[in-house]
């Protein structure tokens, strides 16, 4: 079957928006064809700095022929009605027409033929509005050849359209059509420098293979490869080793079509900056990868930069150009690193005074206070020492008026701990300067600092009260404060530290501290602890945990110790894989189902004691039995926090369960034993919920 090849060319597309351009390119194209009856076997799209391309192949050469029935007016119908239908159907009669019954009476059916066109015709349809439609989150438009402006937005100005369509076995046929005045051909160009001429070709495999020879690299993955493979070479070849920087590699990749890497220096008098300050320097202005000594692991003065041509003289020119460029940078921040020692960090917190963190929870410096205060409180219940946590909370965000972090926002808190070294503070608490902010996402490490945990719980619960106390929940998709990010951090400092705090106590004194109260400040704990439970299934969920027994174990109400919540989750889910779990749950399941339905009819709750004088059957008394002895069994091992013991407990109930509903007609003909048997089914749902809902598991 015949194959797409579409090419894109325009001048340098910025290389943050290259990767998702090549997606959407596909992902439109593709979703086109199918919409159109033409399904492809696959499809690939590429990009580099001044192409979209896009391959698709085992397209249809031809549409499907469409046959679809419509159905008319009924026999015999108004003559308006008749006409209407013959010329919406193209019938020339109603001869041409067949007739179907149904339950209302004799209608005209139109059978409808649809010739299929040719694929290359479909696409030439397609395409240009695809390109001109084309969702570049960025878009300008400049003069057409014509002088004239032109119609076409696009990222930056299109020069040439490839569109070419055929079976590998023939030539193939160039998609006819134009965009903006740009006629569709088969000719590309190369390398902007080494290899700038017009180039033809036919399909995908002499397309990429004709680039290549033009000096460009077509595939993204390919030039990472190349790029990441000659820096590792080069810098183990001077027995140093590269610091890896995905994120860099990426867009590094996106700025060059044909990578030539190479090696510069700098003086080593800039190695008395922190490491991190070097690499965000030289990262951010000249997006150049930084290299270290494995033998002490600090950087060394070299840096590995990507260029996009092979230079006649080797790449010296271009290193030294990077040089001189890198120089004053490392310049700059070496003064600013200077200037911010000078003054000590408790100096700096005065400013804050004057800093709004928001309008309606006051300035930094309030915010702060309410942190110390916080941070002391938690300080026992995570085992650190309440005058380091104190400390630590009052300077915490003092680097955020430092030069350097004014210069590189991303060694926040980094900065703040190389300073308090610098000051004399204990490490504990220079420690929590840079700590308090994490973890900041999934794959962030968590801190295990006691100093450092109670300051960032602080930090993150503080945030988390202030603006639900203000009623700026997070709203779908919309979290401008970054409060489900907070929430999870909390869940994974109590979970992976293993702490013991009561998230409601810990809420409200933290709202006790706000000089902003809340409609209703009684309701607020609930309703975060809310919040905390969706974050937990999320977080469970990631780990391979069901969510549904999140909601299980919550919905008893009055559990906030996230870290119980976790060792419940897990016993129970792990419960729920044997056949006594599972067969419980059926039972379990089952009782409430019968006391639901029950409820409902006789409009009323069947709780209280059962009157044991009423058991007539053993199964009924083996089953309130079983009931009493599980109950107390179940619940002192909870108290002993022992989960895997009140499962164990848990199981002892099944096989009077299952004997029970063998044996015994619940809905019994006398009033009295019917009821009775039903407060016994209730009993069943109690004893269960000493550990958790039963009714929210999912089967």
């Amino acid at each position: 079957m015949p194959d797409l090849l579409l090419e894109l060319f325009s001048e340098e597309i910025p290389a943050r928006m290259q990767a998702k351009a090549a997606d959407d390119l596909r992902r439109l194209v593709t979703e086109k064809l199918v919409a159109e009856g033409l399904v492809y076997e696959g499809a690939k799209a590429f990009a580099t700095p001044r192409r979209l391309a896009l391959t698709v192949h085992g397209i249809p050469a031809r549409q499907p022929d469409l046959k679809t029935e419509r159905r008319g007016p009924k026999v015999g119908g108004p003559d308006a009605a008749v006409q209407g239908f013959l010329k919406a159907t193209g019938l020339k009669s109603l001869d041409e027409a067949k007739i179907q019954r149904d339950a209302k009476g004799d209608f005209y059916i139109a059978l409808i033929e649809k010739a299929g066109r040719d694929a290359i015709d479909v696409l030439a349809e397609i395409l240009p509005v695809i390109i001109r439609t084309f969702p570049w989150p960025k878009s300008m438009r400049w003069g057409a050849r014509s002088g004239k402006p032109g119609s076409l937005s696009w990222v930056r100005p299109l020069h040439a359209i490839i569109a070419t369509f055929g079976p590998e076995t023939e030539e193939p046929d160039v998609v006819k059509f134009s965009v903006d005045g740009i006629e569709t051909g088969q000719t590309t160009y190369g390398h902007r420098f080494m290899a700038p001429g017009a180039i033809s070709v036919r399909r995908f495999e002499d397309y990429e293979a004709k680039l290549k020879a033009a000096k460009v690299i077509l595939d993204p993955q390919a030039r990472k490869d190349i790029i990441f493979a000659d820096a590792k070479e080069l810098t183990f070849a001077q027995g140093f080793e590269l610091v890896e920087d995905q994120v860099l590699l990426d867009e590094v990749s996106g700025l060059v079509e044909w990578p030539v890497v190479m090696m510069g220096s700098f003086e080593e008098e800039y190695l008395a900056i922190p490491d991190e300050v070097i690499r965000a320097t030289i990262r951010n202005n000249q997006k150049c990868f930084v290299v270290k000594d494995p033998k002490t692991g600090k950087l060394t003065n070299k840096f590995v930069l990507t260029a996009n041509i092979e230079a006649s003289d080797g790449g010296k020119t271009i290193v030294a150009g990077n040089e001189r460029v890198i120089r004053p940078r490392l310049s700059d921040a070496k003064f600013f690193y200077e200037t911010d020692l000078k003054t000590k960090l408790e100096d700096r917190l005065p400013k804050f005074e004057q800093i709004v963190f928001h309008e309606k929870l006051g300035t930094q410096a309030e915010r702060i206070k309410r942190i110390e205060r916080l941070a002391a409180e938690i300080a026992p219940l995570v085992g650190a020492d309440v005058a380091k946590a104190t400390r630590a909370a009052h300077l915490a965000k003092a680097d955020l008026l430092t030069e350097v972090v004014g210069e590189f926002p991303e060694v926040q808190g980094l900065m703040g701990r190389y300073y308090a070294l610098a000051q004399g503070e204990d490490v504990s608490v220079a420690a929590a300067c840079e700590e308090h902010y994490k973890p900041q996402g999934p794959a962030d490490r968590v801190p295990t600092d006691p100093v450092s945990v109670a300051v960032a719980l602080a930090d993150k619960i503080d945030t988390l009260v202030g603006f639900w106390a203000i009623d700026e929940k997070p709203t779908g998709s919309k979290d401008p404060y970054a409060l489900r990010r907070a929430a999870l951090g909390v869940i994974r400092l109590i979970a992976e530290n293993a702490l013991r705090l009561s998230l409601m106590k810990v809420a409200a004194s933290a709202l006790g501290g706000m000089s902003v109260k809340p409609a209703d400040a009684q309701k607020l704990p609930n309703d975060l602890l809310a919040f905390f439970a969706d974050r937990l299934k999320v977080q469970l969920r990631e780990q391979g945990a069901r969510h549904d027994l999140v909601d299980a174990v919550f919905a008893l109400g009055g559990q906030d110790d996230l870290l119980m919540i976790v060792r419940c989750v897990e016993a129970l889910g792990k419960f729920l894989e044997t056949d006594d779990g599972k067969n419980l749950l059926a039972g379990i399941k089952r009782a409430s189902n019968i006391l639901g339905i029950e409820e409902k009819k006789d409009k009323r709750a069947f709780d209280g004691v059962p009157d044991t004088a009423l058991y007539s059957l053993g199964e009924e008394k083996a089953l309130a039995k079983a009931i009493g002895e599980v109950k107390a069994e179940a619940s002192a091992a909870v108290a002993k926090e022992d989960f895997a013991a009140a499962m164990s407990a848990m199981a002892k109930l099944r096989p009077p369960v299952d004997a029970f509903f063998e044996k015994v007609r619940v809905n019994d003909d006398d009033a009295k034993v019917r009821e009775n048997r039903l407060k016994l089914l209730n009993e069943i749902r109690s004893a269960t919920r000493a550990v958790a809902d039963f009714s929210k598991i999912q089967d």
